[in-house]
């Protein structure tokens, strides 16, 4: 029965990721449907995994026997999901204490560590007090108003503790990498999530300048950035780097998750847990 559980468990997470599948939907939409496609499979397999410990092997449920089965590959998903939880917030502090061998400089009132690279970089690097982190070539190479303009989207990065949000994201990303349009909504909640931070930036310096600092930067970007890691100009397709530069030139509404959705979806991920009290023990 405990197999059937975790059978069930990975039709509805694979499931999950045909729903909402519209044509043109809105930032908001996109994120939303982006959010439970990284969400909501791992974590329903893994709600669906601690029910099944819980309840363990010995007894029946609804007349069928469990078996060790069911109840050694839930231990095995769990063990895996804490094993690379580990490894992951293990990489995350070793980067943090390698950056913070970096010397500092104040730029326009802002601290930042700077790397001795060539290249054009600026990134927020940790978890929830992450380092701000550029390179010589971004010194040498922006004008100080651009400067300013990429500050402060890194900024709006901290400001949202993005680095923190999307380690974890990252970690259920990993969990189930397997599942159909994985790859598709996590580059999608990296879009979003640059342009949530380009339309905060927008507020405080002037649009034009933020767009043009982009496609600067983005055309001599070599970097690959960890989840922990929220680059300026990370990893953005053509397509991609147009939709942002039209979302700065047209004053977009930035994208929202609202509470509800929220709610909805860990009421459904915690649904196996309702099948604890149907376990009997002889």
């Amino acid at each position: 029965m405990h197999l059937f559980m975790l059978g069930m468990a990975i039709t509805l997470a694979w499931g999950v990721h045909f729903i909402h599948r519209d044509n043109q939907p809105t930032w908001t939409q996109r994120l939303q449907r982006s959010l439970m496609g990284i969400l909501v499979p791992p974590l329903l397999l893994t709600i669906t995994a601690i029910a099944v410990i819980w309840m363990g092997p010995q007894g029946k449920m609804l007349g069928q026997p469990t078996g060790q089965l069911g109840y050694g590959l839930a231990w095995g998903f769990c063990g895996w999901a804490l094993i690379l939880a580990g490894v992951l917030i293990l990489q995350a502090v070793r980067s943090l204490q390698q950056i913070r061998r970096y010397p500092t400089q104040q730029i326009n009132g802002t601290m930042v560590r700077v790397l001795d690279q060539p290249i054009l970089f600026c990134a927020q690097i940790g978890l929830w007090h992450p380092e701000l982190v550029v390179t010589d070539g971004f010194l040498n190479t922006l004008t100080p108003e651009q400067q300013q303009a990429v500050l402060t989207h890194e900024q709006a990065h901290h400001y949202y503790r993005d680095t923190f949000w999307f380690f974890w994201l990252g970690w259920c990303r990993r969990l189930t990498p397997w599942f159909p349009h994985t790859k598709t909504d996590w580059e999608e909640l990296l879009l979003l999530r640059e342009l949530r931070a380009d339309q905060w930036a927008a507020q405080r310096v002037d649009p034009l300048l933020l767009a043009e600092s982009l496609v600067l930067m983005v055309r001599h970007q070599t970097i690959t950035a960890p989840a922990y890691c929220a680059a300026f100009s990370a990893a953005t397709p053509p397509n991609r780097l147009a939709e942002r530069i039209e979302a700065l030139l047209t004053d977009v509404e930035p994208p929202q998750a609202h509470d509800w959705d929220v709610w909805h979806w860990i009421g459904f991920v915690l649904l196996p847990l309702l099948t604890i009290p149907f376990h009997h023990y002889f």
